[in-house]
């Protein structure tokens, strides 16, 4: 894979449509998010792409007219159902008319999210135009633990997770929440996790996230970068996050990240960071699911903003102590 771009307008500025991959085990409630979405009156209009019409059970007063497949809904939001090829589809939906203020992608409840994330680091066009913003995780608090047990799917979906709608806590006890929430924390500590019932959570609270950021996890967890956050796991996926204090070298930096995704793409679900680069004024933030990769330069650094670099990976039998090493070693 070539070096990620060192240079770019950055992701706001560019123009690139967010993309939200909406994912969750079956029952969960992702199809009753997916309907508040496409319901409400928010005065945006959002190209929604999912599985099979028959199988999601969109509200059918919801579309005011179709073809062969894309529907058009009463809320000006456009629906297609994965048929073909994901990114024929959204090269289609591209070429439509009026534009759209963001695409949510919906999976079936037994797909791992991964390579519908993937197809947005992979095609050229479809990275020009548009950009991952976040995936977002339907979680069903009642029946997890079960899943956990017998659905390897639900480990990946809540791994992959930028956003975790735990759903369904009117039907659990106090106690038992507080235990599915801890399952939860320890598959994916540093998803932004919201408690709901019948999935309602405010729109901006899962579109328009802008996963690259952390900053949005530091607000949430102040300490989620320190030394020893997060020691316990119940399950074979772990996350590692590192700080540096300081600059790094890109030279030394970008070659490590990405000889590291394509060594160890298989077992590195996501990827994230944002990086101070020797001489550079604006932060560099990365993102990646498995060996793909994408990054760019972003908004200057505030004069009152401390110059740190932070990475978070997480994934599968992750060598902690190589990953500190080796990123320590690109400081300046």
């Amino acid at each position: 894979m070539p070096d990620m771009p060192e240079t770019n307008t950055g992701a706001d500025a560019s123009g690139k449509i967010p993309v939200t991959v909406l994912t969750g085990y079956l029952g969960a409630g992702k199809t009753t998010l997916l309907n508040r979405i496409l319901s409400e009156p928010h005065g945006k209009k959002f190209a929604v792409i999912v599985n099979e019409f028959g199988e999601v059970g969109i509200d059918n007063d919801l579309v005011v007219g179709a073809d062969e497949e894309v529907f058009e809904m009463n809320n000006g939001c456009v629906c297609c159902t994965v048929r073909g090829d994901l990114i024929r589809i959204i090269d289609g939906l591209m070429k439509r008319k009026g534009g759209f203020d963001g695409i949510i992608v919906e999976t079936t409840g037994l797909a791992d999210p991964a390579p519908v994330a993937q197809t947005f680091f992979m095609d050229q066009d479809v990275q020009d135009r548009t950009r991952l913003d976040a995936v977002v995780t339907v979680v069903d608090a009642k029946w997890l633990t079960q899943r956990l047990k017998d659905a390897p799917e639900a480990h990946n979906q809540i791994a992959f997770a930028d956003v975790l709608v735990l759903n369904k806590t009117d039907l659990v006890t106090p106690e038992e929440l507080a235990e599915v929430e801890a399952q939860v924390r320890a598959i994916n500590p540093y998803a932004r996790l919201h408690r709901t019932q019948n999935a309602k959570v405010a729109i901006d609270d899962v579109l328009g996230r802008n996963a690259f950021d952390l900053d949005r996890i530091m607000e949430l967890e102040p300490d989620f970068l320190e030394e020893g956050h997060h020691a316990h796991h119940d399950s074979d996926i772990q996350s590692v996050a590192v700080t540096v204090d300081g600059d790094v070298d890109p030279d030394k930096f970008l070659p490590w990240l990405n000889d590291y995704a394509q060594r160890e793409g298989a077992n590195l679900l996501r990827s994230k960071g944002i990086l101070a680069f020797r001489g550079e004024p604006k932060r560099f933030v990365f993102q990646g699911v498995h060996m793909m990769l994408d990054g760019d330069l972003q908004r200057d650094w505030r004069p009152d903003e401390k110059r740190t670099s932070k990475i978070v990976m997480i994934g599968r039998d992750l060598d902690r102590e190589a990953i500190e090493k080796a990123f320590r070693a690109c400081a300046v």
